[in-house]
């Protein structure tokens, strides 16, 4: 069996928490106060400084030149495109560009990033891929299961549905996924339990990245 499909009922237990909390709720109706979610696309500009610097350290662990080839290509797409385009949908808040520069991670996008680039730095190219799943999967699991409820009737909480529903986000999740499983085929169980682990703390994350936007949490002093 694959490895993706002996996690798939605890990876939907995760992707369904993240579905019920009230913050991704009201994003699917379309009734979220914007607040929130401004503090969110701030934060996941921050995030995405970071993610990419997985990409960059991916390309360099990687076994083949293909997958060498894909993580640079992603690394590539996320910096000069993803970036722009986050800034652009930023501004439609209200976020200018200077904004988020200066934004300034919270304690969970703080811990989550240490986290992902910690395992990074000191794991295997089969602990980044696990590590970078749950962003992926997650993120296309929520579009796709709110996109099946109806499109929200607000034009840039539509615009986020659609663009992690659509085909081209669903192809980036296949491809982690397929790699996931290529690399766990040839792991040790030892390796593979820790590719668990990792998944989990991940999408532990994920799920707190969400409260941490509906709590607009601050760091205490």
């Amino acid at each position: 069996m694959a490895f993706t499909d002996t996690i798939r009922d605890e990876a939907d237990e995760f992707w369904s928490a993240i579905l019920d909390h009230p913050m991704v709720v009201r994003l699917g109706e379309g009734s979220l106060d914007e607040e929130p979610f401004r503090y969110w696309v701030r934060q996941d500009y921050v995030y995405l400084v970071e993610y990419s610097r997985l990409f960059a350290l991916g390309a360099a662990k990687a076994p083949t030149l293909d997958s060498m080839g894909t993580f640079a290509s992603l690394l590539e797409s996320t910096v000069n495109e993803e970036m722009d385009l986050h800034r652009s949908y930023a501004a439609e808040f209200g976020i200018e560009p200077d904004e988020l520069e200066a934004t300034t991670p919270s304690p969970t996008t703080r811990a989550y990033t240490d986290f992902l680039v910690r395992t990074a730095t000191l794991g295997s190219f089969g602990d980044i891929v696990a590590a970078l799943l749950p962003c992926m999967w997650g993120f296309n699991e929520t579009g796709l299961r709110l996109a099946d409820a109806g499109t929200p009737d607000h034009d840039q909480y539509a615009a986020w549905v659609e663009m992690y529903a659509g085909d081209e986000f669903t192809e980036l999740t296949d491809w982690c996924k397929a790699l996931m499983d290529d690399v766990a085929a040839s792991a040790t169980e030892s390796d593979r339990e820790r590719y668990r682990d990792l998944f989990r703390t991940s999408a532990q994350y994920e799920y707190l990245f969400w409260d941490a936007a509906w709590r607009r949490e601050e760091w205490p002093l």
